[in-house]
């Protein structure tokens, strides 16, 4: 017997969507089902993605945008930790089903701005990065890593922190990664939340 899935929160009312693409992102099950994911754990103790998300735009709601990179940093909050759901979680990671890539590649189906769709992709790596580099002492891996972030976010640079700051200003999540972005990369225009 084939079950729907009816979501027990009203997305419209919780996320406040602004835009065509945002509306039509909550009107589809499989992105329903994984804005309901989740339960409290460490960087996350609002548990379920869509309270994240909520997090996520008010702290876009908190900067002073053009109307086109705020559309941008909303849509890109709407999906970027959505498919956390059906991730890989062993060991070890397959990347290529990593929630980001999974997000990408459903968001192509809707979506053509190669900016959102990369940022949307890589949101984790700076923090991979950085974890590589001051948690687990991978110097030269750590490094590789975020120089090829940087070639893959060239002149977006500066919209890929905006968001990485949103995200990051959430739950119990360390700042260092974002401190540590903002003394690495000098061309910035820091922002504080």
């Amino acid at each position: 017997m084939l079950t729907s899935f009816a979501p027990e929160v009203d997305f419209y009312s919780e996320l406040q969507p602004e835009n065509p693409l945002e509306f039509e992102l909550l009107s589809i099950p499989a992105f329903q089902e994984g804005l309901m994911w989740g339960s409290p754990r460490y960087g996350h103790p609002e548990g379920e993605v869509y309270k994240h998300v909520i997090e996520v735009l008010d702290n876009v709601d908190r900067l002073s945008l053009s109307a086109n990179d705020r559309y941008r940093l909303r849509v890109i909050a709407y999906v970027h930790d959505t498919f956390k759901n059906i991730e890989h979680k062993g060991s070890p990671r397959d990347w290529t089903r990593h929630h980001s890539v999974l997000a990408r590649q459903f968001l192509q189906n809707y979506c053509d701005d190669q900016v959102i769709l990369d940022i949307t992709e890589l949101h984790d790596e700076a923090y991979y990065s950085w974890r590589m580099e001051h948690l687990y002492h991978q110097h030269e891996q750590g490094q590789a890593r975020f120089q090829k972030l940087l070639r893959r976010i060239e002149s977006n640079v500066q919209l890929y922190y905006l968001f990485f700051k949103c995200d990051t200003r959430t739950g119990d999540k360390t700042q260092a990664p974002v401190k540590w972005f903002e003394q690495t990369i000098k061309q910035l225009e820091i922002v504080d939340l």
